[in-house]
């Protein structure tokens, strides 16, 4: 599974609860289907739910395919574990909501991977107006870190947070002063911000991980790769078209299921227990950029977030980010 990288198949408890952001396509997709045939329940948080839902038939289809294979490790159970919850993380307001009707449940939460996200927006704003690579890859899962940190603490040992960042990260200018793009769709640097994006979850990576070093939860991220996935379906230049045609016919591309093979050994494999704050590429420890190292920088970012989600957030949510930043 993508060259030398893979992850073994081991069995999970059904009670053993998994969320994954943006699971019903691409690398969320073989995440989401993995872990659950490994035996967990999964659910997929999704903004359509009619995509989820065919994806869920799909999950099912092939899990069959699995077993008939006799690919060995799998659940015992003749079908998999899996559910659907909207999230838009376009929106704060549909993030909010969907926080709120999890906790409402009074379930428990082992594996947060926060997967979703876009590679190219044309500058495009969400419906709270800021620049949408900042707010669905980096602000939305801000808000949902605040307010599911505390579930998991009280969900037993071994709860892992899993951020699906890139190589990109490498090339994101650091300037807070710019964070939330406001200069006009034609200068739209895009390559620019998707790197920041994508450096600001590095960064929160290991902070957090600076804070819950004595707790129970973990927290990585890892570079999937170049993956063949819909995460260019907005690439409609001749340029990018053309760039991601030529990767395809060198072999340059990962699949769904190589580009997803570190997020899944990141979630289920058992050995990683008790590993955090660590950057991986190809199920393999990496060291990141000096930025996204740099601890002066990261308390920098945390306390240029919180003007965007504050008034998302309540005393306690808040609260329990301020101590993140500042130990």
């Amino acid at each position: 599974m993508g060259g030398s990288a893979s992850f073994p198949v081991v069995q999970i408890p059904k009670s053993r609860i998994f969320l994954i952001t943006g699971a019903n396509a691409g690398i969320g997709y073989e995440m989401a289907k993995w872990s659950a045939m490994m035996g967990a329940t999964v659910i997929l948080a999704c903004r359509s739910e009619d995509r989820a839902r065919k994806a869920m038939e799909r999950m099912q289809e092939e899990f069959k395919t699995e077993k008939e294979k006799g690919t060995t490790g799998l659940t015992d159970s003749p079908t998999l574990a899996l559910e659907f919850m909207k999230l838009d993380l376009a929106s704060f307001q549909s993030v909010v909501e969907f926080c709120e009707e999890f906790k409402k449940s009074g379930r428990q939460l082992h594996v947060l991977c926060c997967n979703a996200g876009l590679a190219i927006s044309h500058g495009k704003r969400s419906a709270d107006g800021l620049e949408i690579m900042l707010q669905v890859n980096y602000l939305s899962h801000c808000i949902i870190l605040a307010k599911f940190l505390p579930i998991m603490k009280k969900s037993g040992p071994d709860c892992r947070i899993v951020l699906t960042s890139s190589k990109a990260h490498e090339n994101g200018t650091f300037d807070v002063a710019t964070m939330n793009y406001t200069g006009t769709v034609e200068r739209f640097p895009e390559f620019d911000y998707y790197g920041r994006s994508k450096l600001y979850q590095v960064m929160q990576t290991i902070a957090l991980s600076r804070s819950l070093k004595n707790s129970n939860i973990t927290i990585n991220s890892f570079h999937p790769g170049l993956v063949d996935t819909e995460i260019f379906r907005p690439a409609d230049t001749c340029f990018m078209k053309c760039c991601l045609c030529f990767c395809k016919t060198i072999g340059g591309m990962r699949t769904c299921l190589e580009g997803a093979t570190t997020g899944i050994d990141l979630a289920t494999n058992p050995k990683h227990a008790g590993v955090s704050g660590r950057y991986w590429v190809d199920c393999k420890i990496t060291t990141p950029s000096s930025t996204s190292r740099d601890e002066q920088k990261q308390a920098t970012l945390w306390k240029e977030t919180y003007p965007f989600i504050q008034k998302y957030l309540t005393e306690e949510d808040i609260s329990n980010l301020e101590e993140k930043s500042q130990e």
